[in-house]
């Protein structure tokens, strides 16, 4: 689970293993991750864009840049908050996930909402 805070903009990733849509032989590995983006802020605040950095058990890495999430550039007042989840393949059982959404407060400044890092991990793989 990640938990950020940034200039008030909570998100917390909450991932899990989806073992129904995985095949391991084939080293083919599929994670769900639930997103909740939170305005605890006082200013109004639009997600414009994401940023994924995504780094499998070899240490491959893959960034993952578009507009906004899940089809939604979600406009958050204060208090307001915006969730969805999506999924992330992998071919190792273990990874991890970080990055940030592109945020814009209501007078055209921007910034960065960070997203610490969250392991993705097959159940008892790891000790």
């Amino acid at each position: 689970m990640s938990d950020t805070l940034t200039r008030g903009v909570r998100i917390v990733v909450q991932p899990r293993y989806v073992p129904d849509q995985s095949d391991p032989p084939n080293r083919s590995y599929l994670f769900a991750y639930h997103v909740t983006i939170r305005n605890e802020g006082t200013q109004t605040v639009k997600l414009v864009s994401r940023h994924w950095i995504i780094t499998n058990g070899e240490g491959k890495v893959d960034e993952v840049k578009g507009p906004g999430v899940v089809g939604h550039q979600p406009s958050l007042k204060p208090g307001e908050q915006f969730q969805y989840t999506s999924g992330c393949p992998l071919n190792t059982p273990v990874g991890t996930m970080h990055g940030s959404f592109q945020m814009v407060f209501d007078n055209g400044e921007t910034f960065d909402a960070q997203i610490d890092p969250f392991r993705l991990a097959v159940p008892r793989v790891l000790n």
